[in-house]
């Protein structure tokens, strides 16, 4: 009985072992070196007020505007107009604004939410640039603690800094409106982030992020995932490059409307989350210096 037990035991370590190198190979085999950063060429332009074609400028050109914001939108009709009334009417009190303040990117193929951000971080002219989500979940005004955050964290190495709005001050509110299989999603997939990729940032993937400029140019080149978990590889990344980051405190409600499936969703951005750091680590994907857009 003894001698069974064990011949198991070796098998199933050997199930296991043979599991994870084929995850390797699978993760090295099908991961692209470096990610592409080709802009079609639609997407080169926007049309200004007057409805003609203007050239996009590029991050690696020197900053106009104190600010930038970029907004990823993908069949947000209904959410969308009043994020733009809030985040303007803010914005308005804050600064004038010329007529180019709104500037649409349209994209010839669905890449993605972080291909979106990237497409939009990669076409702006700010000093410092705020990722904000369409649904408005954040409220605006929540952005001066997030340039105080900043700010705080100066002297910036190089230039680069980084404040994450945080919703983790509201987990216990968050989990007793959730059901027992969406709290456990829910640590499980920080548990995963903790594990394998992001150390010291209680939630990722709040999509009210301020970056200095030389960080955001130096994150969105190296970013592969273009799909839900790109915010975790892009901390992967500035953790990597000792970029400091700062985790802010924000207002945030749930706003009806969400694009993710939870199991499906999660499940995906499950095996992003093992890839990054597989794919990372087998040496798949290196982490090089900037390199402008072709």
């Amino acid at each position: 009985m003894a001698s069974l037990l064990l011949q198991l035991a070796v098998l199933a370590v050997a199930l296991v072992a043979a599991a994870l190198i084929l995850i390797f190979i699978v993760a090295f085999i099908t991961a692209t070196k470096m990610p592409s950063l080709y802009r079609h060429e639609e997407e080169k332009f926007f049309l200004n007020a007057k409805g003609q074609k203007e050239t996009l400028p590029s991050i690696w050109d020197s900053p106009t505007k104190q600010l930038s914001i970029v907004v990823p939108s993908y069949n947000e009709e209904k959410r969308l107009p009043v994020m733009m009334d809030e985040a303007l009417g803010y914005l308005e009190k804050r600064q004038r604004y010329g007529s180019d303040k709104i500037r649409v990117i349209t994209l010839v193929k669905n890449r993605g939410k972080g291909g979106a951000v990237r497409m939009g971080v990669f076409s702006s002219r700010g000093e410092k640039i705020l990722m904000a989500d369409a649904d408005g979940a954040t409220k605006f005004p929540d952005v001066e603690k997030l340039e105080k955050g900043l700010n705080d964290l100066q002297p910036w190495p190089d230039q680069m800094a980084i404040a994450c709005g945080s919703r983790a001050h509201l987990e216990k509110e968050s989990i007793a409106q959730r059901s027992y299989f969406r709290t456990l999603l829910m640590y499980g997939f920080h548990f995963l982030v903790w594990f394998l990729c992001v150390k010291g940032i209680r939630d990722t993937q709040c999509g009210f992020k301020l970056l200095t400029r030389e960080a955001a140019s130096r994150t969105f080149s190296s970013l592969h995932i273009e799909r839900w978990a790109f915010d975790v590889e892009l901390l992967y990344i500035a953790q990597f490059l000792k970029i400091p980051i700062a985790e802010i405190a924000v207002n945030w409600t749930e706003i009806e409307g969400s694009k993710l499936v939870p199991f499906w969703s999660w499940l995906q951005m499950g095996k992003d989350l093992l890839f990054i750091r597989l794919r990372y680590l087998t040496g798949a994907w290196r982490l090089e210096q900037t390199r402008k857009m072709n």
